[in-house]
């Protein structure tokens, strides 16, 4: 079974990589909306997957290094892409949470990304 927590951020970035007339190279911000979701079988005893604050513990400090920050000044976030933001999320969780099975951010209310974290992602496109 799947649980999942979300969590959100208010942040500016802008994105160096990108044409010059691109409107994402300017600097502008979104609300974003992280889910985390951890995976593994329901408790006989607890009758849970995971106790939803232990997600909590994990993310909250996360969410303090990212919530009203310019994203680009993050270390590791130079190119603050939402599929480098998922993957950025992971790196720092996977070892607090071994049942961690998804990151999901969400940009915007119609865009996003989900990192699945099973393999380190190449950037053919850099």
């Amino acid at each position: 079974m799947e649980i999942f927590k979300e969590f959100r951020i208010e942040s500016a970035h802008h994105l160096p990589n990108v044409p010059e007339d691109h409107k994402c190279r300017r600097l502008h911000g979104h609300s974003f909306r992280i889910s985390v979701h951890v995976e593994g079988p329901v408790g006989e005893t607890t009758g849970w997957v995971r106790d939803f604050a232990e997600i909590t513990a994990a993310v909250e400090p996360l969410v303090d290094e990212l919530d009203h920050r310019y994203l680009n000044e993050v270390p590791g976030l130079e190119n603050p892409t939402s599929e480098r933001l998922a993957v950025w999320i992971w790196d720092r969780l996977a070892a607090t949470l071994p049942d961690l099975s998804r990151v999901v951010v969400h940009e915007t209310c119609t865009s996003g990304c989900e990192y699945r974290g099973s393999t380190r992602p190449r950037y053919p496109h850099d």
